[in-house]
């Protein structure tokens, strides 16, 4: 599994509207000078975790983006599959199962790389938002 800068953009950017989930919108200016990312990359990964429904904007002189659910029902898995796709460091989940059917001199190897994959899915998909922002990892 490989996250990405703009991965890890997306993830520093939604704990920032994590923690400041009780204050309302946070400007996209706020949060790339907060988070030190550049602010036009941050309006395109704005827009990915919009149309995932991960983030809702706001307009007028208050607005600005926030967290579409709670903190505690936002978990990283999701938010690096918008960016970055599958989590699996070959193919996705299902690919890997094909693939340690179809090549029998190579399938405990492809077993590993699921093995692998699913461990980082399980803690990914596991650890929210709250629970970064808390410090409390999975």
């Amino acid at each position: 599994m490989r996250i990405s800068n703009k991965g890890l953009y997306a993830l520093e950017a939604m704990m920032r509207l994590a923690r400041d989930s009780h204050k309302g919108p946070t400007t996209i200016h706020a949060i790339a000078s907060s988070e030190r990312i550049p602010e036009k990359f941050l309006e395109l990964i704005l827009l990915d975790l919009k149309a995932a429904r991960l983030v809702e904007s706001l307009r007028g002189a208050k607005g600005g983006y926030r967290l579409k659910r709670a903190p505690s029902r936002i978990f990283l898995g999701e938010i690096i599959r918008t960016i970055d796709g599958p989590l699996a460091p070959l193919a996705d989940a299902e690919g890997l199962r094909r693939l340690v059917k179809s090549d029998k001199r190579h399938s405990t190897l492809y077993k590993i790389f699921l093995d692998v994959r699913n461990a980082a899915a399980k803690i990914l998909d596991h650890t929210s938002l709250a629970d970064i922002c808390q410090g409390s990892g999975h």
